[in-house]
């Protein structure tokens, strides 16, 4: 059987910065009330002509590139978004027009911050099935369309971005180990945007009114909580499934959410912090880009070496979490 291996990364996100001081003149929060409860310094949101699918074809380009193949050599795409350029069709149908990838199937995967994982559990199943061979997998959003600018505690959290993957099926040790997939729907109120389907339609003017087509995050302390739990119970059990201990990890790539998540899971796990994968300073929550954009960013800073055994772990609305190990 073939493994599914990552033969490029890509990431991508919008030119324009949004600082913690500008955020000030919007609520009442400072940038050291930010810094210190989230790590957020600052993050990037769309304008005018960006949007999720752009973000998707700028990643996919790059990771492509990285890969040394052609749009045309793929069979699938996958984009894990929340924040779809249209509510049809697929955003990874307009990426696969964008493309100019004729020959895949495309199709979009909706799992909130753990859609990543999520969607590269979807492309191991395919590969290893023999259904497809070449997968690009994307992870794009524009959660600045989905933020109340006006709740001091979700406004300063989220961002916009994309990254992309190139996966593979090729026979050896090295690839994708396994894949574990987690929710409980039962906890879906504790994260959500519950405005803008059928069941509080946009036209509705109550959900315009009470915003309810934004990010509501009622009690941040258990969402706290319940990540962390969970992001560590995800890690676990890939180490156990693959009879592997925490000292054989080389690197950790975790949904960045919240600093202090990072670092609650990092002690957890007993990991030495170097083995850890942090971007968050500078993009904020950027959902089901955020563990592809770090994985892009560790790849071509030449913190991941060839025989590395990686650890992707995401929590996200839903409730979703999961978690992937790689060996490199």
């Amino acid at each position: 059987m073939e493994r599914t291996r990552i033969l490029g990364t890509g990431s991508a996100v919008p030119s324009r910065i949004l600082r913690n001081a500008e955020l000030e003149k919007l609520v009442d929060t400072s940038d050291e009330w930010i810094t210190s409860r989230t790590g957020i310094s600052e993050r990037r949101v769309c304008s005018a002509g960006e949007d999720t699918a752009t973000l998707a074809e700028q990643a996919a380009l790059k990771a492509l590139e990285a890969a040394a193949l052609d749009p045309m050599d793929l069979d699938l795409i996958l984009v894990a978004t929340i924040t779809p350029a249209m509510p049809f069709p697929a955003t990874a149908c307009l990426l696969q027009d964008g493309l100019g990838a004729r020959r895949a199937a495309a199709l979009d995967v909706s799992a909130a911050c753990s859609g990543f994982i999520y969607g590269l559990a979807v492309a191991d199943n395919f590969i290893r099935t023999g259904m497809y061979r070449t997968v690009l997998l994307v992870g794009a959003e524009t959660l600045s369309l989905l933020t109340d600018w006006s709740d001091r505690n979700t406004c300063v959290l989220f961002g916009d971005g994309a990254g992309a993957v190139v996966l593979q099926g090729q026979r050896g040790g090295r690839g994708v180990l396994s894949t574990h997939l987690y929710s409980d729907g039962s906890q879906w109120g504790l994260l959500m945007a519950p405005g803008g389907g059928s069941r509080h339609p946009i036209s509705s003017p109550e959900v315009l009114a009470q915003r309810l087509n934004t990010i509501k995050m009622p009690n941040g302390n258990e969402v706290f909580r319940t990540a962390v739990r969970a992001m560590e119970d995800a890690c676990i059990s890939a180490l156990k499934h693959n009879h592997l201990e925490i000292s054989d990890v080389d690197v950790v790539v975790p949904h960045q959410a919240n600093a202090r998540i990072i670092q609650a899971l990092t002690y957890r796990l007993s990991l030495p912090p170097e083995k850890v994968i942090a971007n968050i300073a500078r993009h904020g929550n950027t959902s089901a880009a955020s563990v592809p954009l770090a994985l892009d960013e560790a790849v071509r800073t030449g913190k991941v070496h060839d025989g590395n055994l990686v650890l992707l772990v995401a929590f996200g609305g839903g409730l979703t979490w999961g978690s992937a190990a790689i060996r490199w």
